[in-house]
């Protein structure tokens, strides 16, 4: 894994122009980027895409980096490949149910629950609403369809936003940067350290327990802990 100075060394060179850099840049951030697109797995587009996403917005970093920042280039990264992705989703994202279908569907919804909890057949709904059968079967399966992430919906207090600005759940985005960034530094530790991590904060075990775990003692514990995130801390 490259120091902080290998990589503001490499940024440089790839400003211009070398392309080996980039290319030892990339590899160096692919924990990075797989931590940040796993955020974004399952909304329609393939992990491969939102690699090459997660690739072309880390590129950006690169060309965008001011060493007057005085941050990491990790910490500035992360937000300019979320960005990539993001925009993606938004332009290029998943299909769009049309607004006759969703009408349709709203209403077909309330008819269901009106029915105190029985499940009407399709001939029987088709019948109530005056519809075509083939017109029920397309709304109700578009409940399964995507939806365009660019749709506006009501947040409440009459407030319009976006299903992408919900795309990463209410976790405030520097708080969910911060996780990502410390994901991938875990990635690179050794398996004890690593575990001890796992199970302390991701799992929320003490310090007795995680010692049983590993079969040693409680004092080892919370050295090995204080020591690593002395390390990450140095690290972020």
């Amino acid at each position: 894994m490259l120091s902080a100075e290998e990589t503001v060394l490499h940024i440089r060179k790839a400003k211009l122009g070398d392309n080996s850099s980039k290319e030892i840049l990339l590899e160096n951030n692919s924990l990075l980027i797989k931590s940040v697109i796993r955020r974004f797995k399952n909304k329609g587009v393939e992990y491969d895409d939102l690699y090459q996403l997660g690739c072309i917005g880390l590129l950006k970093a690169i060309n965008n980096f001011d060493e007057s920042f005085n941050v990491r280039f990790s910490t500035y990264a992360v937000p300019m490949i979320i960005g990539e992705v993001k925009r993606f989703l938004r332009d290029d994202g998943a299909i769009k149910v049309s607004r006759a279908i969703k009408t349709n569907a709203r209403t077909i919804n309330k008819f269901i629950e009106s029915c105190g909890g029985e499940s009407p057949t399709v001939d029987e709904i088709a019948l109530a609403l005056g519809m075509d059968k083939e017109d029920v079967v397309l709304a109700l399966d578009s409940s399964h369809m995507p939806i365009s992430l660019s749709e506006a919906i009501d947040d409440g207090d009459d407030k319009k936003l976006e299903l992408i600005d919900k795309i990463a759940s209410d976790e405030r985005e520097d708080d969910m940067v911060d996780k990502i960034l410390l994901e991938s530094l875990i990635e690179d530790l050794p398996p004890r350290e690593k575990k001890v991590i796992i199970m302390r904060y991701y799992r929320d075990n003490t310090q007795s327990e995680i010692a049983k775990a590993l079969g040693v003692s409680q004092v080892q514990v919370s050295r090995i802990e204080t020591k690593i995130l002395k390390e990450l801390k140095g690290r972020l």
